[in-house]
């Protein structure tokens, strides 16, 4: 019999994706959207910190186990940032009109000039049994690749038409979704955590 386990985001793709992966391991998986709109107050330090907050929050509404995941881009010319901050980037510039866009150019602006051009995507993905859960399991993704100068592709969302692939020669944004869905931040971190899931099943 299938256990229920909400999912704390809304994006249709990490839903299906993490559904693929779970379901064999008998879970059913749910979006957090089926049972409540508001969102978590991210106020943690870190990847790890934010995925854990956003987890209890949808187990607490729901009642259900919950996965979330917190990730970003960290560039090393710029001391990791915008590290936690990647998806309201630009929000002291832009308020709510922010959005992938405005965050990206952002990103190229600061990194004029810069001739170490090195970043990875991270991902933190965390799973808790309860909303009170003392042991949350961890699941950790990072993808190593460098800033471009210009956007290049038209796939993927955020900062993948800036993000070089050395290994395959392309940006995020070019790569196919199976593609991506294999060796992203995001698929690195689910792998893991549901390798742990599986022991404990």
């Amino acid at each position: 019999m299938s256990r229920r386990l909400v999912l704390a985001t809304g994006n249709a793709g990490k839903l299906r994706e993490m559904s693929e992966i779970l379901q064999p391991l008998g879970w059913e998986v749910v979006p957090q959207k089926d049972f409540f709109s508001d969102e978590a107050d991210e106020t943690g330090l870190s990847f790890i910190e934010n995925a854990i907050l956003k987890a209890r929050f949808a187990s607490e509404k729901t009642g259900l186990p919950a996965i979330a995941d917190d990730s970003g881009i960290e560039v090393s010319a710029l001391q990791g940032r915008p590290g936690i901050y990647s998806a309201r980037y630009s929000a002291e510039e832009f308020g709510e009109k922010a959005n992938d866009e405005t965050n990206l150019r952002k990103l190229l602006k600061a990194m004029q000039g810069q001739q170490n051009r090195c970043a990875s995507y991270y991902c933190a993905m965390a799973y808790v049994e309860h909303a009170e859960d003392p042991t949350p399991v961890i699941g950790l993704g990072r993808w190593y690749g460098e800033i471009l100068h210009e956007k290049l592709g038209n796939g993927g969302f955020g900062y993948d038409p800036i993000f070089w692939v050395d290994e395959l020669q392309k940006s995020a944004a070019q790569l196919a979704k199976e593609e991506k869905n294999r060796i992203s931040h995001r698929a690195q971190a689910l792998n893991a955590l549901s390798m742990q899931l599986r022991r404990g099943a």
